[in-house]
């Protein structure tokens, strides 16, 4: 095949490999799960679920993935080692759509100070990861890390062999966000002009983002014949992050007479996709965020308004209803029954049974006793605080909280936690003020030594009687660990974030 004449764009998404690899994220499997249901529902062509050598926990999330998730192909990351390449073979060589992706360095730089071996030796082993993963996998994706700093004549070679061995997709990343959009399209350019088997392999991109220019780069690779995007959902990655997928989707949806490809996403699916891995990351979108953010469609310049009334178009180059931004909210009130409120959660695309639904209604008259209305933005808040409590069942629940401070008084909290065997404990506190005195009350009775190194309070919507969302970072042993939790009452939404927390520490050690 000549990638340079498909007109059609894969989407690989790598989210749950690369996009965990952000400082501060930790998933559980059941976070997983839920956030490959999600990309399934967007439908992308491939999602990295993670990488199977790693550990116990991430092994079992991708096996999972790849024998449950329907429609796109799963893929797990391999370093070029056999103990790697064999571990992915057994994770997903069963799976309903399976792919291998290994890769080792490239350039002189990681082959001096990481590696330590000369370029022959790489080859080697680069062309032997390969035939391996190809005795029990046909979908084989191989890519040369560090690419745009690698020599190019040894790059090109490098690729031809891994070809030879068997590579249906050959990757060439941008691994520190290094390149230019021209220098990286020539890179592109280079690769079709100099790799002479390249017709039989699809070239694909991975851009890091460290000089703000992933999706830039990415683009540039389009245009030089690349036809797989790999990237993560919110722009999310190592480091400053990777390529934002769901900007390249749309610039190559909005501009196809530029870029002359198409994509099978469902781009209506961006915006409950962005929310959804926002919200189990714990990492906020910025407001001004391109397509996904809370202002990417809202206009406040008195110019622009007038114009936009008059004709959308004349600022608006795409609509907000094709990438699933909410807009104006239906609205629900406390007088809502189970049957509207069924209704809406699966206008949001949530799927709930009957039995669900008792404890979701539950949840909802709770929080419509305290707030007038309840937009589509409460319900996604209240169903992450239902699947939040669902996922940590057997572990520490937050029942009742007493809080009593001031200027003038030491702040004491008195907490009530239901343990995991069932049973309830009562501690009091004080701490340095509230929220302090809260999680003290709470470690005096969990007692795992955590140490909380972030809050953030965010709105879910706006009011007084908003509800608030916050989120907490805790280290244990050198590795920090998100939790989440939603309230109109902050410091008790915080007692529930910290303990959020712990119960996802607790999850990912016994699984690991």
């Amino acid at each position: 095949m000549n990638t340079k004449n498909n007109d059609k764009l894969i989407v690989f998404d790598t989210t749950l490999r690369d996009g965990e690899q952000s400082a501060g994220a930790s998933l559980t499997a059941q976070d997983k799960f839920r956030i490959a249901g999600q990309l399934q529902k967007l439908n992308v062509d491939v999602i990295e679920a993670g990488f199977a050598a790693s550990s116990p926990g991430d092994f079992a999330a991708v096996r999972k993935i790849a024998f449950e998730i329907e429609g796109p192909t799963i893929c797990t990351l391999a370093r070029a080692v056999k103990s790697d390449i064999d571990s992915a073979i057994e994770c997903v060589k069963d799976g309903l759509k399976p792919r291998i992706h290994t890769f080792l360095s490239t350039s002189d730089i990681h082959l001096l100070h990481q590696m330590k071996k000369d370029r022959e030796s790489i080859m080697s082993m680069a062309v032997d990861a390969v035939k391996r993963a190809k005795e029990f996998v046909e979908d084989i994706e191989f890519s040369p890390m560090d690419a745009s700093r690698s020599d190019p004549e040894y790059l090109y070679i490098m690729l031809e062999k891994a070809i030879d061995a068997g590579a249906t997709t050959v990757n060439i990343p941008d691994t520190v966000g290094y390149s230019n959009p021209k220098e990286f399209g020539n890179l592109i350019s280079g690769v079709f002009k100099n790799v002479s088997n390249i017709n039989k392999a699809i070239v694909s991109v991975h851009c890091h983002n460290d000089l703000g220019m992933a999706v830039a780069n990415s683009l540039s690779a389009l245009e030089n014949g690349a036809r797989q995007i790999e990237g993560c959902v919110n722009g999310l990655g190592e480091r400053a992050g990777n390529a934002a997928l769901e900007e390249v989707i749309m610039a190559v949806k909005t501009r196809p007479d530029h870029y002359r490809i198409s994509s099978d996403i469902n781009t209506e699916e961006i915006g409950a996709t962005s929310r959804l891995i926002s919200n189990i990351f714990g990492f906020p979108i910025q407001y001004n965020k391109a397509i996904t953010g809370q202002n990417a469609f809202r206009h406040s310049s008195g110019i622009h308004q007038d114009a936009y009334l008059k004709e959308r178009t004349t600022f608006e180059i795409m609509h907000p209803d094709e990438v699933g931004w909410r807009g104006d909210a239906i609205v629900l009130t406390k007088v809502s029954g189970r049957a509207g409120l069924k209704s809406r959660l699966e206008y949001l695309g949530y799927k709930i049974d009957d039995e669900e639904l008792i404890e979701i209604f539950k949840n909802f008259k709770n929080l419509a006793d305290q707030k007038k209305e309840i937009t589509d933005q409460d319900l996604e808040a209240l169903m992450s605080e239902f699947h939040r409590e669902l996922d940590t069942t057997e572990r520490f629940k937050v029942l009742d909280l007493d809080v009593i401070c001031g200027n003038k008084k030491n702040p004491s909290s008195t907490i009530t936690l239901e343990l995991p065997n069932g049973q309830t404990k009562t501690s009091t506190k004080t701490g340095t003020g509230p929220v302090d005195a809260v999680c003290n009350s709470i470690d005096s009775i969990i007692n795992e030594n955590v140490t909380l190194t972030e809050f953030a309070v965010s709105s879910v919507t706006e009011g007084i009687d908003a509800l608030g969302e916050v989120t907490i970072r805790i280290e244990k042993e050198g590795t920090l660990y998100t939790g989440q939790g939603s309230d109109t009452d902050i410091i008790f939404a915080s007692a529930k974030a910290y303990v959020n927390a712990i119960n996802r520490y607790l999850i990912i050690q016994s699984s690991n």
